[in-house]
């Protein structure tokens, strides 16, 4: 990817995965493409990815690569990013992040659409805000025609159980959360 994310990594084509909904739907995407280079939107059903689904979004891939425009988002991903982003564009839902991380997000949608190829990045989400917990996601390539890569299925996780923990405990401390001093982060507790 041309624009780098501090702490985030990135691997084509991955065929192993920390999160089991990621390794699912790499999975599922195999199958449904067959022989094929990529399966079409029209091959993913929802019923065969129900138990997945809060994790899911449908990115819809814009003319000239230049953006792309959330068409569908998963619940547990809007409790992560704390809003809605299904309609807008990349640029309009990381517009008030740093730059670098708009073009980091675009790059990634663009590397997936112009290789028609999945994408795992995996990382530090300290670049959205502070506070924010590692995040692992994958991207995979979808096609009408069989050539072009139109949407992409993207999946993005996290550990859920330890993101609202310290959303709760930021909230009980009027929005700050606390850090354990370093001997306790040594010690594990």
């Amino acid at each position: 990817m041309a624009e780098r994310l501090e702490g985030v990594g990135s691997e084509v084509d991955p065929q192993q995965f920390a999160h089991p909904t990621l390794a699912f739907l790499k999975q599922y995407w195999d199958a449904k493409r067959g022989d094929r280079r990529m399966p079409s939107r029209a091959d993913i059903k929802p019923s065969e990815i129900k138990d997945h689904l809060g994790w899911v979004m449908m990115v819809e891939v814009l003319p000239d690569l230049v953006d792309f425009r959330y068409r569908l988002i998963g619940t547990l991903v809007t409790q992560y990013f704390l809003e809605d982003s299904t309609g807008k564009t990349v640029s309009e839902a990381f517009g008030g992040r740093a730059d670098v991380a708009v073009k980091a997000v675009i790059a990634m949608f663009r590397k997936t659409a112009r290789d028609c190829l999945p994408l795992r990045a995996f990382g530090d989400a300290g670049w959205i805000a502070p506070g924010f917990e590692e995040f692992e996601t994958v991207c995979l390539p979808l096609s009408d025609d069989g050539q072009t890569c139109n949407m992409i299925l993207h999946a993005f996780v996290f550990n859920r159980e330890r993101v609202m923990l310290a959303r709760e405990i930021a909230r009980a401390n009027g929005g700050t959360l606390l850090v354990p001093p370093p001997s306790f982060a040594r010690e594990g507790i």
